[in-house]
């Protein structure tokens, strides 16, 4: 081989080196780039948040305060004292007000069992909890009240009366609404409520009549009514919070209004603030 063809060769395997040079300084950058792409897609398909799917059960504690409103709970034994006279046929003393309205605290504690449906961080869910309590209210008080009926004759009416109200345990059932952040998820709720109930009521009634400066007496005379395990309906709202700390246990805290229709007369509604432990599946 001359020198002149193995400069032609040596030529030739240059500019070889310098396109296949080129085309590789092209491609690395173009691949890398596709490859920060599939980072970014995959960072970006990747949730922020966890998932609350299926079905999730725990127990929880709480504090509670029960307002009792008991102003006609003893109506009815009023209403049975005074049954078929002039008093109570024209001024009602059974309708009167004689009991005040009360606040106490006390304790609850139950289960609950739900399931969650999530569209990305839209959570709906329903549970249904079980609640005992230890929220009670006694109260006593008096009312006299003078009036006069149409047969002239003037009546100092006076009521003593003493009742009780024990909450024993509720059941709620409630549709819930929430949405994930992060391991976080805050959710209102709302639905109805079973509660059941232990109380006692008391009426005395003493009527004195003037009837035209001839007094007599009629009484006191005593009527009560006592009964356990009443049921009755309400409806419950709130606001809470779920927080992940393993992916299927979580921690839960909660404020609860409850209100119960009225029983005997009485009428309670119910705040609670509670935590809780959960699982989920």
């Amino acid at each position: 081989m001359t020198c002149r063809e193995r400069s032609r060769r040596i030529r030739r395997v240059g500019a070889s080196l310098t396109v296949a040079a080129v085309g590789a300084a092209l491609v690395c950058p173009a691949q890398a780039l596709a490859d920060d792409f599939d980072v970014l897609r995959g960072s970006l398909s990747s949730p922020s948040y966890m998932h609350w799917n299926g079905v999730n059960f725990g127990g929880q504690f709480g504090l509670s305060n029960m307002h009792t409103d008991f102003g006609n709970g003893t109506s009815s034994e009023v209403a049975y004292i005074l049954r078929d006279s002039t008093l109570e046929s024209e001024d009602s003393p059974s309708s009167w007000t004689t009991l005040p309205a009360t606040t106490t605290s006390g304790r609850n504690y139950g289960v609950f069992l739900g399931y969650n449906v999530q569209w990305d961080e839209i959570v709906l869910g329903f549970d249904v909890a079980y609640n005992r309590s230890s929220a009670q209210s006694d109260v006593n008080d008096s009312i006299t009240r003078i009036v006069t009926t149409s047969d002239s004759i003037q009546h100092t009416v006076t009521i003593d009366a003493q009742a009780s109200m024990k909450l024993v345990d509720y059941t709620t059932f409630r549709l819930r609404t929430g949405y994930a952040l992060g391991q976080f998820l805050p959710y209102v709720f709302a639905g109805g409520a079973v509660g059941r109930f232990n109380y006692r009521t008391s009426a005395t009634v003493t009527d004195v009549q003037d009837n035209g400066g001839v007094i007599t007496t009629f009484g006191p005379a005593t009527d009560s009514n006592n009964r356990d395990n009443a049921i009755a309906g309400g409806f419950t709202v709130g606001v809470g919070m779920d927080v992940a700390i393993l992916p299927n246990v979580f921690l839960r805290a909660e404020y609860e209004f409850v209100g119960f229709g009225q029983v005997n007369g009485i009428r309670s509604q119910l705040n609670v603030g509670r935590i809780g432990i959960g699982m989920k599946f």
